[in-house]
């Protein structure tokens, strides 16, 4: 009892010094979190998580790109979207945003099928390492600045923070930790089936309702409809209900619930 008790005492005397500013949050709820369409009390806790977030994490901004307050406000946010209903234990575990004010360039070796080693340079809008930095693109994090791609269910700070999620169990392969109530083969069964449906539609250059990106990989797969989960749960639901509820079950949130509930007011 005395050590919950210590607990919320601590956390609400961090609350009281480093609490997002109201001015800069309202900025944020304006400009990035509209179309989540939280409640007050949604609201509340994102903003607690999310000045938790930025005095935990480490801001870099990367060949002299310099941060501001709102910038780091709305990735902490968006970021902290993910793990509203668990717990920001998930992000324990590595310290750094890395940002970049564009498009950004990393070097890697590719094997090909024959096994030969290829050097290659590769253009990123974002990435997230295992145990090390998130880094992204600002121009591409931006709130509104590409509005067709986020009208098509595209977030590059929702897409790296569920590569973190991701990658808890130990390696990126869309098999983030589940809950215990929650089955582990129902989730490998209908992910699978969406994932090689998926596959069968490009291959056939039929129509897809995922971005044909989620097809490189099952980590790939995992994140691009962790976008869609957030930003159009109504498609999502629509064409794979099972894939959404198992979505829903992880996440703990009902998106489309709270998309409902708004259009009826």
């Amino acid at each position: 009892m005395w050590l919950q008790q210590f607990k919320r005492w601590r956390k609400q005397r961090f609350l009281r010094r480093k609490r997002i500013p109201e001015k800069l949050w309202q900025k944020v709820i304006n400009n990035a979190l509209k179309h989540y369409r939280l409640n007050n009390g949604e609201l509340l806790r994102l903003r607690e998580l999310s000045s938790l977030f930025l005095d935990k994490k480490i801001f870099i901004g990367a060949n002299d790109f310099q941060l501001d307050d709102y910038q780091r406000c709305v990735i902490a946010a968006t970021a902290c979207m993910l793990i509203l209903n668990l717990d920001f234990e998930y992000y324990d575990g590595w310290l750094e945003v890395i940002v970049y004010e564009g498009p950004f360039i990393v070097h890697r070796e590719v094997t090909d099928a024959e096994g030969v080693v290829h050097e290659q340079d590769a253009v990123l809008d974002g990435e997230a390492w295992a145990r090390g930095p998130v880094i992204l693109s600002w121009d591409e994090a931006e709130p509104g600045k590409h509005c067709n791609r986020h009208a098509a269910g595209s977030n590059v700070i929702l897409h790296e923070f569920a590569h973190k999620l991701d990658i808890l169990n130990g390696a990126a392969d869309g098999m983030p930790p589940l809950h215990s109530d929650m089955s582990r083969k129902s989730w490998i069964k209908i992910l699978t089936r969406v994932y090689e449906e998926l596959e069968l539609n490009i291959e056939q250059h039929h129509k897809t309702h995922i971005d044909p990106y989620a097809a490189e990989n099952p980590a790939e797969f995992f994140a691009v409809i962790s976008e869609l989960f957030f930003l159009l749960p109504e498609r999502l639901q629509y064409y794979y209900p099972q894939m959404y509820q198992q979505l829903s079950l992880f996440y703990k949130q009902d998106p489309l619930k709270r998309l409902r509930l708004t259009s009826a007011r």
